[in-house]
């Protein structure tokens, strides 16, 4: 099994593990069972969008434009699997978290919007977003950039898996019990489902940007810690399906 069958396996595992859970547990197939259709609608394209055409497009239009922009440093930086695990997982987390800062900024929000009318956490909503939002978020183009610049990217594809994965999850309503060993042990340091879902509150939206470490939000002071979940989770809003897919500008 090659290296990137491998990544395929780790996230496309995850995502299946995720959606058995959520039909086991029976709030969570309750909840799923509530979604309308446009909603139905939104997530699906946006799963399809996320799982399918985004690496398609990494693959073809993105990794060419470098290969013309940088056509004598394809395979150009070597560095050491552990390195460029640290720099995807990361370093380049550090760069999302500012990402997602600025999707939040007056300028970008209308444009992220569509991912906060959620209103439950829920895997299955994991990549509801207006379909070209992808473009805007850092993972497409840097992703590609490091992939096509490093001699082996094996420990940098692990962190792309591992990132992907996790933001599955932090979307799922697989809470880890306060109580548990588990819990103590990544609660530190790892953002969780529990920190995600204050993110997604009605009320409480402008936290927990990071993705995979709390780190960054504790640096600059945008973290918000609750042992307790939030009661209402999604924002309202009166744009159309058209909109939502297309033009989420009202």
């Amino acid at each position: 099994m090659n290296i990137q069958n491998l990544i395929q396996l780790i996230v496309f595992g995850a995502f299946i593990g995720l959606v058995g859970w959520t039909i086991n547990n029976q709030i969570s197939r309750q909840q799923i069972q509530l979604k309308s259709r446009e909603d139905w609608l939104i997530d699906t394209l946006g799963l399809t969008i996320q799982g399918i055409l985004i690496p398609l497009l990494q693959t073809t239009l993105v990794y060419g434009i470098y290969h013309y922009l940088f056509p004598n440093h394809q395979g150009y930086l070597k560095i050491s699997p552990i390195l460029s695990f640290i720099l995807s997982f990361a370093v380049v987390d550090y760069l999302y978290y500012w990402n997602h800062r600025l999707l939040h900024s007056k300028l970008l929000w209308q444009v992220h919007q569509v991912h906060h009318t959620v209103t439950q956490m829920d895997v299955l909503g994991t990549s509801r977003n207006t379909i070209w939002t992808s473009l805007l978020i850092i993972y497409l183009w840097l992703h590609t950039l490091f992939l096509y610049l490093l001699v082996d990217p094996t420990g940098y594809l692990l962190g792309v898996s591992l990132t992907s994965a996790l933001d599955l999850w932090r979307h799922s309503r697989l809470f880890i019990p306060t109580n548990h060993w588990l819990y103590k042990l990544i609660s530190p340091w790892l953002i969780l489902p529990q920190d995600h879902a204050w993110h997604h509150c009605s009320e409480t939206y402008h936290c927990n940007y990071g993705a995979n470490l709390k780190i960054w939000d504790k640096l600059h002071h945008t973290y918000h810690q609750s042992n307790t979940l939030p009661s209402a989770i999604g924002i309202p809003t009166s744009l159309t399906l058209t909109q939502k897919l297309f033009f989420p500008f009202s």
